[in-house]
């Protein structure tokens, strides 16, 4: 299936519940599987046997002329497919698909139904998540008090934290030590490797369309040759999860009010992202962060997504040990 360049882009579990779906049809010798001019929304793989491509002439206007014989194209075999086209849109076939083995032929089918039950948003597979679009990209509008911020005008403070993503760091903006910002720091080099260009522009994609008080602000990014940087508005409070372990570590765990509050913040976040059809999927007490005031606010949105009113999604979504409905 990864041969195929309607699915190259595709990830290996998603390749697998495509295979899972396939269903096996056996086809008659000299029987049509497909014909010109039809339409049809399977897409097909030869398990067994032999077809052939035959294609009718066409007149000088550039109509098909069914008058005259078809003409041999070319003939397919064993690993072979065909009709990828009806799963992107286009259910028209351009020529026909004849069984030719004495012994009959035997393919392996996928409809549209079932492949966009999997694939949500089949413009996902056009992408191009190359490093050079990850550079080229379009920005959203950003805040008027940041659209001329370079970053050269951000100066360090401190470090927040660090992993095998990068790191994060307190910056100001200039020498005004009144207002702090942390900025995210990403090895261009890393999210390639690590297949994570889309999780990075969903982010921040998402993140742009955000503007709530339960959720962190993304103020402004950057790029330069190594590094990735998202200006975010910073959570001095840390994670809660960070709290909840230190309380759990000494015998201690949050009060019912305090739950409640807790969890009144993560309502609030999740109810304004609903209303823009957000679906959030990484909810963990990992990603939320608090503020020097002690409220909860959402972060982390590389896994949201932002669906159709009505839509479904259905794949899943694996972080380490945890798996999450996509």
């Amino acid at each position: 299936l990864k041969s195929v360049p309607t699915f190259s882009n595709l990830s290996d579990s998603t390749i697998s519940k495509l295979a899972d779906r396939l269903n096996e049809v056996t086809y008659r010798p000299n029987e049509y599987i497909i014909r010109q001019g039809a339409r049809g929304d399977n897409f097909y793989i030869i398990a067994d046997g032999q077809v052939n491509v035959t294609i009718y002439p066409t007149t000088e206007n550039g109509t098909t002329d069914r008058t005259k014989e078809p003409q041999f194209v070319r003939t397919l075999g064993r690993g072979d497919w065909f009709g990828e086209k009806a799963l992107t849109g286009d259910n028209l076939r351009t020529a026909n698909i004849i069984a030719t083995d004495a012994g009959g032929v035997t393919c392996l089918a996928l409809d549209l139904e079932s492949y966009s039950l999997l694939i949500a948003d089949l413009a996902e597979l056009k992408r191009d998540y190359t490093e050079e679009k990850l550079k080229e990209t379009k920005i959203e509008e950003y805040k008027p008090e940041f659209k001329s911020l370079q970053l050269t005008d951000l100066k360090v403070l401190s470090t927040l934290g660090a992993g095998g993503f990068g790191r994060v760091e307190l910056v100001c903006i200039a020498n005004d030590k009144t207002k702090t910002y942390a900025l995210k720091k990403m090895k261009k080099q890393h999210i390639v490797e690590t297949k994570q260009e889309e999780h990075v522009m969903n982010e921040r994609n998402i993140m742009l369309r955000t503007d709530s008080d339960f959720i962190v602000r993304l103020c402004k990014t950057f790029k330069d040759n190594k590094y990735l940087y998202l200006l975010l508005e910073v959570c001095l409070g840390g994670e809660l999860w960070s709290l909840l372990k230190d309380k759990t570590k000494n015998g201690y765990f949050f009060t019912e009010q305090a739950t409640q509050f807790y969890v009144a913040c993560v309502i609030e976040a999740l109810n304004y992202l609903h209303r823009k059809n957000i679906v959030y999927r990484d909810l963990k007490p990992e990603n939320i962060m608090l503020d020097t005031q002690g409220y909860c606010k959402l972060t982390d949105l590389g896994f949201a997504k932002q669906l159709p009113y009505g839509a479904k999604t259905w794949t899943f979504v694996e972080h380490q040990s945890i798996w999450h409905l996509k």
